[in-house]
C-alpha cells in the first residue's frame, strides 16, 4: 500500500501577495543573477532568501555579503555583456560556488544568447528567461513595431522599408507623409547608437553606412522626451511598474547625443490622464507579448510629444533594463513587492493566485507618497586615455551645502539614504582604463536630478562633478594595451 508523504501531497497555492512574500523569505532553491555587475538587481537580496549576485567587476570590493566575484580574474576585452555572463559560466571559481549550493539551482542574467542557455545546462542551471530565438525576435524594433499595431499601440508617424540612398530614403518618408526632418531607426542596438536624425543628403552619407541595406523604422521627428516603464508578463496577465523620465544625452554624462544617462521616477512624470494611458499601452504590449509565448520581465521607452502631448511606443527591450533598479525600489513595490518577484514567480515551479487588476489599480493609484528617486549613468566624457590610480569607493557619500562630496559609510545598497545623500555604485576601478565612453560609476540619491525644463538641476551637476573628482588618473602612452570596462547598463 502506498503510504502519504511529502512527494504525494498536492502542491500548495500561493494566495496573495502576503503568502509570495513569504514564499520568497523562505526559498530553498539557490538563485542568481549573473551579470557584469550586480547594478540591474541590486536591493533584490532583501527579498529572497538564497539569492546571489555573480559577477565579473568587484564594485563592493568583497564587502557585500551576496556577492560572488572570482578571485583569479583574467583581464579581458569582452565584446558584450553575453561574453561576461558566458565567461563566469565557464569559471571554475564560480562554478565551484554554485556546486557548493547544491542542484538545483536557477539563473537570471542581464544579456544572454544561445551559448549562455547551452553553458547554463552544462552546469546544471534552470534559466529564468524566454529562449534566446523569442527574445532576439521581439528585440527587433520592426517587429515590435508591428506587433504593436496589432495590440493598439501607436508608434510615432512612419514607414517601414529600405533605402539604399538618400533619394530612395526622402521617396519612403514621402510617400507616408513623413516629412524631410526624419528620425532613422536599425532594427536591432540601443537608441543612442542606432537611432539617427536625417535632415538632408550631410546627414544621409555620415549614417548611411549603419543603415544601408537593413530593413529600418522612418519616423518623423517630433519634439519628445523620453518615458520609461517596466513590466512583467505573467500567466494571470502583465504587471506595470511606474512611469519615469530619462536623462538623454547630457555631455556632463555621455559623450553620446542620443545617449541614455540616468532617470527620475515619481508620481508626477506624468498627469493623471497619460500616466493611465501610458500603463494601458504596457499592459497591451505585455499581454501581446504573452501570445507571441513570452513570460516575465520587459521594459517599455515611450515617447511623449511635448508640442502634441500625445504619448507613443519608443522600443520595447524583453529583459532586464537599466532602469530596473528604480522599479524596484519605488513605494508602490515596497507596499507590495518588487516588479522582479512577479519575473521569479513565472518560473519558480510554483502555483499562485494574484489579482493583476487590482494591484496595477493600486498601484496606479499610488500611497499617497511624492516619494522621488533619481539615478545617474556617469560615462567618462574626455577623449584622452588614461590609467585610474584613484576611484571612489562604493557606499553612501554625502553632498554638503558648499558642494563638496565625501565618503560617509559603506552601505550594500540605498536602503538608508537621507535627503542629502546619495549611494555610489563602483565600476571604474584604480586599475582600469578611463576613456571616451566608458562607464565610471552609478549613482542613485532621492530628489530629482532633472528640471522640468529638461537640464540638470544644479544638486545632480554638483554630485556629477564631486564624484568626478575623487578620480585620479595617468596618461597611457601610445601602444600600451587598452582593456575597456563594460558598462553595467542593459
Amino acid at each position: 500500500m502506498r503510504t502519504s508523504g511529502p512527494e504525494s501531497e498536492p502542491r500548495r497555492t500561493l494566495n496573495g501577495i502576503s503568502d509570495v512574500r513569504a514564499f520568497f523569505h523562505t526559498n530553498t532553491v539557490p538563485l542568481y543573477f549573473i551579470s557584469p555587475t550586480p547594478f540591474n538587481l541590486l536591493g533584490i537580496d532583501r527579498w529572497i532568501r538564497n539569492f546571489f549576485y555573480l559577477t565579473y567587476f568587484d564594485s563592493f570590493e568583497g564587502e557585500h555579503p551576496r556577492v560572488f566575484v572570482p578571485r583569479r580574474r583574467n583581464r579581458m576585452d569582452f565584446d558584450s555583456m553575453e561574453d561576461v555572463c558566458n565567461y563566469l559560466l565557464r569559471d571554475p571559481e564560480t562554478l565551484d560556488f554554485i556546486a557548493h549550493r547544491g542542484p538545483g539551482g536557477k539563473a537570471c542574467f542581464v544579456m544572454l544568447d544561445e551559448a549562455t542557455h547551452a553553458l547554463a545546462r552544462e552546469v546544471g542551471l534552470e534559466v529564468m528567461q524566454p529562449s534566446a530565438e523569442l527574445r532576439h525576435r521581439l528585440g527587433s524594433k520592426i517587429v515590435m513595431t508591428r506587433l504593436a499595431e496589432k495590440a493598439g499601440v501607436a508608434s510615432v508617424p512612419h514607414v517601414i522599408g529600405r533605402a539604399g540612398s538618400y533619394d530612395e530614403l526622402l521617396a519612403l518618408a514621402h510617400g507616408a507623409g513623413l516629412g524631410d526632418d526624419l528620425v532613422v531607426q536599425c532594427a536591432y542596438g540601443d537608441a543612442g547608437t542606432t537611432t539617427f536624425f536625417v535632415r538632408g543628403q550631410r546627414d544621409w552619407d555620415r549614417h548611411a553606412g549603419d543603415v544601408v541595406g537593413q530593413e529600418l523604422k522612418v519616423m518623423k521627428r517630433i519634439r519628445n522626451v523620453e518615458v520609461c516603464l517596466e513590466g512583467a508578463v505573467t500567466r494571470h496577465g502583465t504587471v506595470v511598474g511606474p512611469a519615469m523620465t530619462s536623462l538623454v544625452g547630457y555631455p556632463e554624462l555621455t559623450p553620446y547625443k542620443g545617449g541614455w544617462c540616468g532617470n527620475d521616477v515619481w508620481r508626477g512624470a506624468l498627469t493623471p490622464e497619460q500616466t493611465h494611458t501610458a500603463r494601458e499601452m504596457v499592459r497591451k504590449l505585455g499581454d501581446r507579448m504573452r501570445r507571441e509565448g513570452y513570460r516575465g520581465y520587459f521594459e517599455v521607452d515611450l515617447l511623449h510629444d511635448r508640442d502634441s502631448g500625445e504619448l507613443y511606443l519608443g522600443e520595447v527591450n524583453p529583459r532586464l533594463s537599466g532602469v530596473s533598479p528604480m522599479t524596484n525600489l519605488t513605494t508602490e513595490a515596497y507596499a507590495d513587492m518588487p516588479l522582479f518577484l512577479f519575473h521569479l514567480l513565472e518560473y519558480m515551479d510554483v502555483d499562485y493566485e494574484l489579482d493583476i487588476d487590482e494591484i496595477n489599480a493600486r498601484w496606479e493609484r499610488g500611497y499617497g507618497g511624492d516619494d522621488v528617486w533619481g539615478q545617474l549613468m556617469i560615462w567618462e566624457t574626455s577623449p584622452h586615455v588614461e590609467l585610474i590610480t584613484a576611484a571612489p569607493r562604493t557606499g553612501v557619500w554625502r553632498l554638503d551645502d558648499d558642494g563638496r562630496v565625501s565618503f560617509a559609510r559603506s552601505a550594500n545598497d540605498w536602503a538608508t539614504l537621507t535627503e542629502a545623500e546619495a549611494f555610489y555604485m563602483r565600476i571604474a576601478a584604480p586599475g582600469d582604463v578611463r576613456c571616451k565612453g566608458a562607464e565610471l560609476g552609478v549613482l542613485v540619491t532621492r530628489g530629482h536630478l532633472q528640471t522640468k525644463d529638461y537640464k540638470l538641476t544644479e544638486r545632480c551637476r554638483r554630485w556629477v562633478e564631486g564624484i568626478k573628482g575623487q578620480f585620479a588618473s595617468t596618461r597611457l602612452t601610445p601602444g600600451e594595451p587598452i582593456v575597456p570596462r563594460l558598462v553595467a547598463r542593459a
